[in-house]
C-alpha cells in the first residue's frame, strides 16, 4: 500500500470485508480440511455459542465463506485434527493451536465472577475434579462426583460445572470433544499435540502486541476499541501496545472518513476497488460481533434480540444481516423447523435505498443454498417485513 494517511469509508469497508474472507465468490469445488483451515486462519477465531434456533454459531461463519459444506466433515476436523483449541479468545472460541502460547498469560490470570468464586469457596473440590479428569477423562460435568460437605453447608449441583470452568480457564483441563455441543473435558496432554504444549508461553506485553497484530490483519482496519475487542483485551493496554506497533512500523495509523478515533492497518494491506460475494451473517460472525464497528463501517445498527421480550423486538429473535457486495442490504429472522424440514423466514426487512429486485434474487439464492446445507426441503416466508412479498416471489 502506498503511504496512505486517510481512507474513505468505502475503502475501509472493502478492506474489512476482504480481511475477514467475505469479499470473494465461494469455492465451486467440494470443501475439505484445507478449506476449513484456510477459513479459520483468515478469521483467526470462531466464537462458540449454544443458541441453535438455526444452526450452532460456529457452523455459520464457515457457511458464509464456503457455502454448503458437509457439517460432519467440519466436526471431524474441529475435534480430531489437533489443529485447534478451545479457550477464551473472543468469548469462548476455537482458535488455531499455534496461537495457544499467546493465551497462556490469560490462563495465569484469575477469572472473574461466578467462575472465580468456586476456588475460594471449595478449593478441595476443585482439586478433586482435577484429579478425576486426570484419572478418568474425558469426562462431562454429569460424570463428576458430587462435592462433599464444606463449611457447614451442601453445595448445589452446579459446583462441578463451576470447578471445570475454573480449571478450563487456568488451562489445567481443556475441551476434548463436543458431540451435540456437550463438552467432554480432558487434560491438555491427551488432547493437544506435544509440540504445542512444549512451546514457551509468550509473556503478557508481547502476547498483547502479537494478538493485536493478528487482530489488525483480520479486521483489515479498525480503531483501538475494535482491535482490542477481537481477542477481548483491555482498551488501555491495547492503546499502549498499538502505539509501540506504530513506532516499530509493524502497523500504520490512519484516519477514516467519518471516524472520530484513529484507525490502524497493516502497511502491506491492499486497497480493493470492489468486492464481490454475498453472505448471511451470524450474530457471532467476526464482521458483526463488535456492533459499534459494524455501524461505523456500514451505517447498519444491529442488535441481537434473543434476550428482549417478544413485544419489544423490532426485527425478530435470531436475525441475520445480509451482505451483498460491500453493503448490508437486508436482515432476516430465520429459524429451522427440524421436524418439518423447513427453513422459516419469520421476518425479512430491507435496508434503505436498495435495488429490491436484485437483493431479493440474491437473498433467495442464499436461502436455497442454506436449505440444502441444513438438510431441509423448502423455504417458508412469513409476511412480516417490507421485503417479505418480493422475496417470496423470488423463491
Amino acid at each position: 500500500m502506498a503511504d496512505v494517511k486517510r481512507l474513505t469509508l468505502d475503502q475501509a469497508r472493502r478492506m474489512a470485508i476482504i480481511a475477514t474472507g467475505l469479499g470473494r465468490a465461494r469455492p465451486t469445488e467440494p470443501v475439505d480440511a484445507d478449506g476449513f483451515r484456510e477459513t479459520l486462519d483468515t478469521m483467526g477465531v470462531v466464537q462458540l455459542d449454544s443458541v441453535n434456533v438455526l444452526a450452532r454459531a460456529h457452523y455459520l461463519p464457515f457457511f458464509s465463506r464456503l457455502g454448503a459444506y458437509p457439517r460432519d466433515l467440519l466436526d471431524q476436523w474441529l475435534w480430531t485434527s489437533q489443529e485447534l483449541f478451545e479457550y477464551w479468545g473472543h468469548e469462548r472460541s476455537l482458535m488455531p493451536i499455534g496461537h495457544r502460547p499467546l493465551l497462556v498469560h490469560r490462563m495465569r490470570e484469575t477469572p472473574r465472577g461466578w467462575i472465580e468464586s468456586v476456588n475460594y469457596d471449595n478449593p478441595e473440590y476443585v482439586q478433586q475434579v482435577c484429579q478425576e479428569v486426570a484419572e478418568e477423562g474425558p469426562l462431562r460435568v454429569s460424570d463428576l462426583s458430587e462435592p462433599g460437605k464444606s463449611g457447614g453447608s451442601w453445595w448445589g449441583h452446579n459446583m462441578g460445572k463451576r470447578a471445570l470452568e475454573w480449571l478450563f480457564w487456568k488451562g489445567t483441563v481443556t475441551v476434548a470433544d463436543r458431540p451435540n455441543f456437550i463438552r467432554w473435558f480432558d487434560v491438555p496432554e491427551r488432547v493437544h499435540p506435544a509440540w504445542a504444549l512444549d512451546e514457551p508461553p509468550v509473556e503478557g506485553p508481547e502476547a498483547l502486541r502479537r494478538l493485536l497484530r493478528l487482530a489488525v490483519a483480520r479486521c483489515g482496519v479498525g480503531t483501538a476499541a475494535d482491535l482490542a475487542d477481537y481477542y477481548r483485551m483491555g482498551i488501555w493496554p491495547a492503546r499502549k501496545a498499538l502505539s509501540h506497533l506504530v513506532e516499530s512500523g509493524e502497523i500504520r495509523e490512519v484516519e477514516v472518513e467519518g471516524w472520530s478515533e484513529p484507525a490502524y492497518l497493516d502497511p502491506d494491506a491492499a486497497l480493493p476497488r470492489h468486492v464481490g460475494g454475498r453472505a448471511l451473517l451470524s450474530p457471532f460472525d467476526p464482521l458483526v460481533w463488535h456492533r459499534p464497528r459494524l455501524e461505523r463501517l456500514f451505517d447498519f445498527r444491529y442488535r441481537i434480540e434473543i434476550y428482549i421480550p417478544r413485544p419489544k423486538r423490532i426485527h425478530g429473535y435470531y436475525v441475520l444481516p445480509f451482505l451483498l457486495g460491500d453493503k448490508m442490504v437486508a436482515r432476516v429472522d430465520l429459524k429451522l423447523d427440524r421436524r418439518a424440514k423447513r427453513l422459516l423466514v419469520l421476518g425479512s426487512y430491507a435496508e434503505p435505498d436498495i435495488a429490491t429486485e436484485r437483493v431479493c434474487r440474491e437473498l433467495a439464492a442464499e436461502l436455497v443454498d442454506m436449505v440444502g446445507w441444513l438438510g431441509a426441503r423448502e423455504v417458508s416466508v412469513s409476511p412480516n417485513g417490507d421485503l417479505a412479498a418480493p422475496l417470496a416471489k423470488s423463491l
